[in-house]
């Protein structure tokens, strides 16, 4: 018995696809690396690439009713790793997997998954002008 569809929604195999081809250049980069040495990451890159794998872990428990029980580890072990690697922790979220407090800085890299997850406006009509 088959619990998800063979064809997802509109962009999701996509971006999921873009993401595991995304995953392999990233290791394709890091594993050059001495595995006794830092593997050339950065603060800021290992940063990005825990809120990756956090907000992928976010949108994948949307698969199936215990899914966010069954990623809580993954949660759990990305927050030690921040504090082995002194980072923050990651954003607090609602019930509703939003963060608790939406990010307002302008860099894109750290908005862009908050756009994701907002839904749309309905779409208004232009306004009109009178002249």
């Amino acid at each position: 018995m088959e619990l998800l569809p063979s064809i997802a929604a509109p962009g999701v195999g996509e971006r999921a696809d873009a993401a595991a081809d995304a995953a392999c250049h990233l290791y394709d980069a890091v594993a050059p690396w001495s595995r006794a040495e830092p593997g050339g990451w950065s603060s800021t890159a290992a940063e990005d690439a825990a809120e990756t794998i956090e907000t992928t872990a976010h949108a994948l428990a949307h698969a199936h009713p215990r899914a966010e029980v069954i990623l809580a580890p993954v949660h759990a072990a990305l927050a030690d790793l921040r504090r082995q690697l002194g980072l923050p922790p990651a954003d607090r979220l609602t019930a509703d997997g939003l963060p608790a407090t939406p990010r307002t800085v302008g860099n894109p890299r750290r908005t862009r998954w908050v756009r994701v997850l907002t839904p749309p406006l309905p779409r208004q009509p232009p306004a009109r002008t009178t002249s």
